[in-house]
C-alpha cells in the first residue's frame, strides 16, 4: 500500500476551481433573481 502523509497534497488547483465554481454560482443566482423580479414587474 502507498505511503499517505496527510496534508501533504497540493490542493491549489483544487481551491481556485471551487472558488470559481462559487463565484459562477452566485452570479447565477443574481441572475436568475433579477430576472424573476422583472418578470414579476412585466406580468403586473
Amino acid at each position: 500500500m502507498a505511503d499517505h502523509k496527510h496534508g501533504d497534497m497540493n490542493i491549489e488547483t483544487h481551491e481556485k476551481t471551487f472558488e470559481g465554481f462559487v463565484r459562477a454560482t452566485a452570479w447565477a443566482v443574481v441572475l436568475i433573481i433579477l430576472t424573476l423580479i422583472f418578470m414579476a414587474l412585466v406580468n403586473s
